[in-house]
């Protein structure tokens, strides 16, 4: 009985290891063939629509085209890069040489050592002029003075400054250099004087602390806003503005005749 017991036992271990064969086997044979064979996500070309472009913006755009505007309205040599074939020139003495062929003008600039730079280039056909090196070096320093001399349309900067009216007489005139300074690069100046505690202290103090630091730029400032009490009447704020160019030169015409009458 216990040998029989014993031979099944052997066949049903010798099936459960037959099978576990064949299923490892089997899994192995899967892989493989997996493995052998390309993927088609993989193997597919890349299609040229996918290739990498370079991304732009409207802000972008917006630089070139005002570098471009830029770079048609500075007065500079273009060198040998004449667009149109036939242009306007003038010569370095400002003579009118008529339209000429850019071949013709680019024999002329290696001819004379002249350079060539545009005029009006709306013009039609554009206008362009042969000049020296140092002719083109003067005309920028003259065009660098003229902006210079335009007036600015920025906005105006404000600073602000504040002291006691017990302040001393040397920090007063340190404080009103300063102010002065101010002045003189076109800021407007925002001045507060806090009342002192002193019950003696006149209630017209402040307003002559303003008028003494007015007084030093004579032609120069003016009130923009003029004394007003604040903080509940425990301090005083005016603004000081400078001059305009315009009312500086009809001060000075006007004292001209009255320092010679005296």
């Amino acid at each position: 009985m216990a040998a029989l017991f014993l031979k099944r036992l052997t066949l049903q271990i010798t099936k459960t290891e037959n099978n576990c064969i064949r299923s490892c086997w089997g899994k192995y044979v899967v892989q493989k063939m997996a493995s052998a064979q390309p993927s088609p996500i993989a193997s597919a070309p890349r299609p040229s629509c996918l290739t990498h472009a370079k991304a732009f913006s409207m802000e972008d755009i917006r630089d070139e085209q005002r570098k471009k505007k830029k770079d048609d309205t500075a007065f500079s040599n273009i060198g040998r890069k004449i667009s149109e074939r036939i242009i306007h020139v003038l010569d370095e003495q400002g003579n009118d040489l008529g339209h000429m062929h850019r071949a013709t003008v680019i024999r002329l600039m290696d001819e004379r050592d002249l350079r060539l730079v545009r005029r009006d280039p709306g013009a039609e056909p554009p206008k362009y002029q042969l000049l020296t090196g140092a002719q083109i070096h003067q005309e920028r320093l003259r065009l660098r003075e003229l902006e210079k001399a335009k007036p600015r349309t920025g906005p105006t900067l404000t600073k602000e400054l504040t002291f006691s009216s017990n302040i001393g007489q040397h920090d007063l005139d340190t404080k009103t250099k300063q102010i002065q300074q101010w002045i003189e690069k076109n800021y407007r100046v925002q001045i507060t004087v806090k009342k002192g505690k002193s019950a003696e202290e006149p209630e017209s103090k402040t307003e002559e602390i303003f008028n003494q630091i007015l007084q030093t730029m004579p032609g120069r400032a003016t009130f923009s806003s003029k004394p007003q009490p604040i903080r509940g009447g425990k301090a005083v704020m005016c603004v000081l503005r400078p001059l305009s160019r315009r009312k500086r030169q009809c001060l000075q015409q006007l004292r001209g005749p009255q320092e010679e009458t005296l």
